[in-house]
């Protein structure tokens, strides 16, 4: 398999739902592609900037390449990302902030952004929504029928 897709996100998934969404759409993907994920350590205590600011020196930390899923970002429809994923393949990152969004400098230092939604989504939710369009991608583009 020579596609990889790294996800960085903040914070355990505490939703027993929602981990049983990713642990779906994991299953799902792996005949496609290698998916890794890095779970970069949530901020407790203290004000939302010093919680935004110590999240955002945590996954700048891991100096890699990444995309950031960002309100802010363009929205692609289900076919432009598959697309988006067929052009920037075999290795992609995307990395999601924390319940208080991310800092000035983990967007700046994005290669790119994308939103998937421009409706205001948990952190949490953000994770398995993305997992699913990742796996409607690798559908689309191996024309497997899960997208109409």
């Amino acid at each position: 398999m020579s596609i990889k897709i790294h996800l960085i996100w903040v914070g355990k998934t505490k939703e027993p739902f929602i981990r049983e969404g990713i642990e779906k759409y994991l299953r799902l993907l792996g005949p496609y592609a290698e998916v890794t994920v890095t779970e970069v350590r949530e901020e407790k205590g203290g004000n939302t900037a010093m919680t935004v600011e110590r999240e955002g020196e945590r996954i700048q930390k891991l100096k890699v390449p990444y995309v950031l899923l960002d309100e802010g970002g363009p929205d692609l429809s289900s076919l432009e990302f598959a697309e988006y994923i067929r052009r920037h393949s075999p290795r992609m990152t995307f990395v999601m902030g924390g319940a208080y969004g991310v800092t000035e400098g983990v967007r700046t230092g994005a290669q790119g952004m994308l939103a998937l939604s421009r409706m205001t989504l948990t952190h949490e939710m953000v994770r398995v929504l993305l997992l699913e369009q990742l796996y409607r991608a690798f559908s689309i583009i191996n024309k497997k029928g899960y997208h109409h």
